[in-house]
């Protein structure tokens, strides 16, 4: 099992930054990838950036060159530095972390924190 916990979530405005982080605890010694999601209202939950254990990551087209995702896999902490933050950033963000099993893979969740932009 593996628990996560998120932090850093709030309201500011418009071009402005924030940063998020995620702590794991637990069975942390076989997650392989972390990643951020979030979820707007009304919206399905989608993927925002994610990070393997040897610190590839991938970005949505919508937050490449304003987000930055990084993991100290020491610590099992991932973060999240938000730039040039936008109205439609608004969402809640969760934080994801998927450790391998036989035949797949098991996906673990946070409960999420809260980002506001206003405009």
């Amino acid at each position: 099992q593996v628990q996560l916990v998120e932090s850093g979530g709030g309201l500011v405005q418009a071009g402005g930054s924030l940063r998020l982080s995620c702590v794991a605890s637990g069975n942390i010694f076989n997650i392989k990838t972390m990643a951020w999601y979030r979820q707007a209202a009304g919206k399905q939950r989608e993927l925002v950036a994610g990070i393997t254990s040897d610190g590839t990551t991938n970005y949505s087209d919508s937050v490449k060159g304003r987000f930055t995702v990084s993991r100290a896999n020491a610590k099992a902490t991932m973060s999240m530095q938000m730039n040039m933050l936008k109205p439609e950033d608004t969402a809640v963000y969760y934080c994801n972390a998927e450790t391998p099993t036989y035949g797949g893979v098991i996906n673990y969740w946070g409960k999420g924190t809260l980002v506001t932009v206003s405009s």
